[in-house]
């Protein structure tokens, strides 16, 4: 089974390194990982952008699955380009598995940012007066729901790694449940 490996990892210092050690985790359970940093792109092209988009997408329609890292991203909610690949790979049919390494639920994290109130008898609010989802879950329903019905449970831990960035242990829980459908089906 191969498996596309979506995250804002991408943008972090160690980069390859983070999608050689996933990748390595995917082998390790008879999986392929396939990390778009694998993907060669010319970033001094004028249209390098399109090419990662394109290159990215030709190496989710290749993938069976996906494992996403959903971990908040430059606010309270996952990386938006990871957003689009996991809606991208449901919208396929293709198994979606993902994770987060922050367990707190939306409302809270929107906390941390804005300033967030309670109608009387009415919905959370942020300040421009816009209702702040709150079912409880570690972002929005869409994703969530997207997950249980087209692979897995969103994984989180019980308490946040001190390394939200590093710590790959809820995305080796995703590889064990890609693994465990993969041997399902042989």
């Amino acid at each position: 089974m191969k498996i596309y490996l979506a995250g804002p990892d991408v943008f972090l210092p160690d980069a390859i390194e983070i999608g050689r050690k996933k990748a390595a985790q995917c082998a390790r359970h008879g999986l392929t990982g396939l990390y778009p940093l694998d993907n060669v792109v010319d970033l001094s092209s004028p249209d390098a952008s399109l090419a990662i988009f394109k290159a990215n997408e030709a190496m989710m329609d290749a993938a069976d699955a996906i494992i996403a890292n959903l971990t908040p991203f430059r606010g309270p909610s996952a990386d938006a380009g990871t957003v689009y690949e996991l809606g991208y790979m449901a919208g396929r049919g293709k198994l979606c598995f993902a994770y987060s390494n922050d367990p707190a639920s939306y409302r809270e994290r929107v906390a941390q940012h804005y300033d967030v109130t309670e109608r009387p008898g009415g919905p959370h609010v942020d300040p421009e007066g816009l209702t702040v989802e709150d079912f409880g879950w570690p972002d929005n329903l869409m994703m969530i729901h997207a997950l249980d019905l087209h692979g897995a449970p969103l994984v989180t831990p019980a308490v946040r790694p001190a390394d939200i960035w590093h710590d790959l242990a809820c995305f080796e829980a995703c590889v064990r449940l890609a693994a465990d459908r993969a041997n399902a089906k042989s």
